[in-house]
Order: C-alpha cells, then structure tokens, then sequence
C-alpha cells in the first residue's frame, strides 16, 4: 500500500449558504498522480484549491471537515497559509508568467523567501528549469522575457517557478486544456517524470489524459465524490454505473 501524503475527511466547501462540497473523503498517496474528473462545475478545481487554501481569498467561503499534508491540519489553527502554498503549489490552466525575464520568473518565490546569493539563485532556476523539462529550450536566453516563449514552454516555465521553492506537493488546474496537442504531449510526459519526486493532483476534463498520466483517478458529481480507485479499474471496471457512463461519454 503506497504511503499517504494528503488525508480527506468528510470536508465540506461552502460560498456563502451555497454548499458546494459534500463529505469529501480520500486518500491521495504519496509520489503518485491522482486525476479528478468529472463534468464542469463538479466541485473538482474547487477541491484542489481547497488544498493548499487557495479559495481563501474568496469573501464568505466556509469550510467543515478535515484535509492533512502530512497529518497536519491545514485548517488548523496557528497554520501559516504562506508557508503551506509553499510545501503545496499550483499550477494554473492559463499559463500567468510574470512580465519579467524567464530567469527572474523562476527565482521570483526564492527571492521573496529572501535568497540573494548569486550562485544559489542560478544553481535553483538551472535545477527547476531542467525538471520542468525546459532548461535545453530556454538556458542561452535566460534574461529574455516570459512573455515571448511560447504556450507550452509559459506553461512549463510557471512548472518550474512553482518547484522552485521546493514543494512536496503540487496541483495543477487543467494545465494542458489552453495546448496544442505537442505541447500537451511535453505536460503529460513531465507529470509521469514529476511524480518521483512529488505528490501531484490533477484536475482534467480530458479522459485520455487522465487514463494515460495519472495512478489514481476521483470521479466528482455535484460536489460529491462518487467513485475513487486506481485508474485503471476507474476506467476499465468502474463499481458506479454513474462512473461508467461518464467514462464512456453518456454525459458530461
């Protein structure tokens, strides 16, 4: 049985009186990728914001229940959220590189944690340009702006900005659905790479990409969590017929 590295237990989600999350109860193993699919407005980029706190800046949200990173509470009292988004990144599905150089974009999270030595900064954005599988594309042009890469690369580039700081876990938001299917391609090959060193959650509406990428899949319906398990057996022998029937294109 792999290791857990994030615990779910009965977490409700609300905006305002709007109960958004139901009774939300999972798993998610450690140095693995778990997909969660479902239809638009499911509930399943609210879940993953919900992580590492990131719906926290929306007026009137509450939460009940419990999600732990590393048996840590991060609805607990005395968290430090800047701390968690730290060990928990994200990626976004657009690609939002900072108007700067693409060297100043990955060494943007280390300067603000106050590194200043030359050599470190360098030797950080080397090592998280070259796991997010760009540093052979970019490294004669560091100080060439962000803006004039590419949509695949601004996206591994906001990878490698995100794994600067040295997470253990990190969320993507349906980080390929803005790509050509080449670039695509470079997204999911580096999330199967990804996960030897860190636990990935991955919101896709894509079926294939979750059945190619991922180890564990959760299907959300509604806000709630209908079936979760190992990918395989999600898309080859569901136990829901909601599951099937998903899976197989009758809805969504």
């Amino acid at each position: 049985m792999d290791e857990v590295k994030i615990t779910v237990r009965d977490f409700d989600f609300y905006y305002g009186t709007n109960k958004v999350l139901h009774a939300i109860s999972l798993d998610i193993p450690k140095n693995r990728v778990t997909a969660l699919i479902g239809p638009s407005g499911c509930g399943k980029s609210t879940f993953l914001r919900s992580i590492n706190r990131m719906n926290d800046i929306i007026p009137g949200i509450r939460v009940d229940g419990k999600i732990l990173v590393d048996d840590v509470d991060v609805y607990g009292s005395g968290i430090d959220v800047v701390s968690l988004r730290r060990r928990v990144g994200m990626v976004f599905q657009k690609s939002n590189p900072f108007p700067k150089s693409i060297y100043e974009n990955v060494a943007y999270g280390l300067r603000i944690n106050g590194l200043r030595d030359k050599r470190k900064l360098d030797e950080a954005v080397s090592r998280s340009l070259d796991r997010a599988a760009l540093l052979d594309e970019v490294k004669d042009r560091l100080n060439a702006s962000a803006l004039a890469l590419s949509g695949g690369q601004q996206q591994r580039l906001c990878i490698a900005r995100a794994l600067a700081v040295d997470p253990d876990v990190l969320l993507m938001d349906e980080p390929a659905s803005a790509l050509d299917p080449i670039a695509t391609q470079k997204i999911e090959e580096l999330v199967f790479d990804l996960k030897k060193n860190y636990t990935i959650v991955i919101v896709t509406h894509n079926m294939q990409q979750a059945a190619r990428v991922s180890d564990r899949t959760a299907f959300f319906m509604l806000g709630k969590l209908v079936e979760y398990d190992d990918t395989r057996t999600i898309f080859m022998n569901p136990s829901v017929k909601l599951t099937e029937d998903y899976i197989t294109g009758r809805f969504g």
